[in-house]
Parts: C-alpha cells; sequence; structure tokens
C-alpha cells in the first residue's frame, strides 16, 4: 500500500521534508537567540547605567567616543557656557515638559552640549535660569548623538529660534558658529533648581521593535515546521486513501453523458 513513497514524485516530497524541518528549526534557534542577546544587552545596559552612579568621573577626552561600554560613565569637562537652547516635547515622570540644553565651550574650541536640566510646561512660555557665568566644571553621565525624528520632537514646521528638535552634533553645528562634541551630558544634579535627566541606556541596546520581530520571527519558523508535517502527513493520508479506494474497486467513475432524444 505504501509504494507509493518509492515514486520519484514522494522522493521529491520526502526530500523536501526532511531538510526544511532542520533548516526551520536552525533559523527560529538563531531568531531566538537574537532575541536573547537582545535582552541581555538591556540588562547589561540597565546595570551598567545604574552602577556608573557610584563610579568616580573621569575626564570627558577619556571616554570618547561615545560606546556602549562608556555611555551612562560619569566625566567631568569644564569650560564657559555659551548659547543656551531648549529641547520641547520631553517627558519625564509621567509629565512633559523640556531640556535646558547649554553649550559649554572647552579649551579645545569645541562646545559640550550639556543638559542642565528639566522643566515642566512649554518651552515657548516658560522663564529659563540662565547659565552660570565665567570658568564652570561639570560632572555628569556621557550620552551619545541623538538621532533626530526618534528621540527628539519632529519639527516638521521648524522650531522657533532657540530651540532644537534633537541633541545632536548635526542639528547642533547648524545653530552655532563652532564645532559640537558628538555626544552629550546629562548633569547629574540639576542646575539652579531644575530637575535632573537621568541618563538613558545606549541606543539599540534595548527592549525595542527589533527585538520583538525576533521573537515574532522565532514563532514563524518554528510554525513552519509544523504546517510542514501537518501538510506532509496530509498528503500522506489521501495517498493511502486513494490506494485503499482503487484497491476495493470504489474509484468513481465517468458521469454518463446525457443524449437529446431528438439527435437519435
Amino acid at each position: 500500500m505504501y509504494r507509493f513513497l518509492l515514486t520519484p514524485r514522494w522522493w521529491g516530497i520526502n526530500v523536501f521534508v526532511l531538510l526544511s524541518i532542520p533548516f526551520c528549526v536552525f533559523m527560529g534557534s538563531w531568531q531566538l537567540g537574537r532575541f536573547e542577546d537582545r535582552v541581555q544587552d538591556h540588562r547589561t545596559a540597565t546595570e551598567q547605567v545604574a552602577d556608573a552612579r557610584s563610579e568616580a568621573p573621569r575626564p570627558l577626552e577619556d571616554m570618547l567616543p561615545v560606546t556602549k561600554a562608556t555611555s551612562g560613565k560619569l566625566v567631568t569637562a569644564s569650560g564657559r557656557y555659551g548659547k543656551q537652547l531648549l529641547v520641547p516635547g520631553r517627558e519625564l515622570d509621567g509629565r512633559q515638559g523640556f531640556y535646558v540644553l547649554a553649550l559649554l565651550r572647552t579649551a579645545s574650541g569645541e562646545a559640550l552640549p550639556v543638559v542642565r536640566g528639566w522643566l515642566p510646561g512649554t518651552a515657548g512660555t516658560a522663564r529659563v535660569p540662565a547659565p552660570p557665568a565665567g570658568e564652570v566644571t561639570v560632572t555628569g553621565a556621557l550620552q551619545a548623538s541623538e538621532t533626530p525624528g526618534d528621540n527628539g520632537v519632529r519639527a516638521q514646521g521648524g522650531l522657533p529660534a532657540g530651540q532644537t528638535a534633537a541633541i545632536s552634533a548635526a542639528s547642533l553645528v547648524n545653530l552655532v558658529p563652532f564645532d559640537v562634541y558628538d555626544a552629550w551630558v546629562t548633569l547629574s544634579k540639576g542646575d539652579a533648581g531644575m530637575k535632573a535627566v537621568p541618563a538613558a541606556a545606549p541606543p539599540d541596546s534595548g527592549l525595542n521593535l527589533k527585538a520583538f520581530q525576533n521573537l515574532g520571527y522565532t514563532a514563524e519558523w518554528f510554525a513552519f515546521v509544523g504546517f510542514v508535517i501537518f501538510m506532509w502527513f496530509r498528503l500522506l493520508r489521501r495517498e493511502v486513501e486513494a490506494v485503499r479506494d482503487a484497491e476495493l474497486g470504489l474509484v468513481p467513475g465517468e458521469e454518463p453523458v446525457a443524449v437529446d432524444a431528438a439527435a437519435k
């Protein structure tokens, strides 16, 4: 009854099934591994930000460029505050507000974006404390430049003068006449009564959309394994039933063709 399994057609079906199942299992396991790696990266990044608070701050130049290993670490920098900008559309503790961003001119000639703190309300109408005058030394958590449109607000119609959508060297270099570090610092203690902005985990190291895409692909690959097995058993069952019907003479014949009496 199962001789049909030796036919070329079924050889092809069986080979396809035998190759598909391990391939799908491998791809599903690989996607699951990618998800687990992202979960571990998220855990490590969160612990890194928490541990950095108890570490001694290091000079800014020693921690550049910003990487996953240096993001969130405490750094110090000295200079004079120059231009100050507001970063609207920032939420803290469930309230809407804005960041107060000042550019610290260092001895190198480059400016370091420093988030002095957070204030509630609308950026355009709030009274913002002026930055300290003279030489200052700041201590805060090092952060990577934001991607405009991702972390910052989307300024579709443009922002008013004195505001920026994202804390990014690519954006700030167009607003000031000097070079800007490709990094920024959020002060450990809010300046002039403002609320300190907590350091964020390094970009692309959290449970973001990519992580859950990996988890979704994992489910798809393992579901495809079940689909392949189900279809193989379904084809096998239909073939066995057809062979049994043929042995019992139950194969339905052709329906008789009706003949018009007038044509006889």
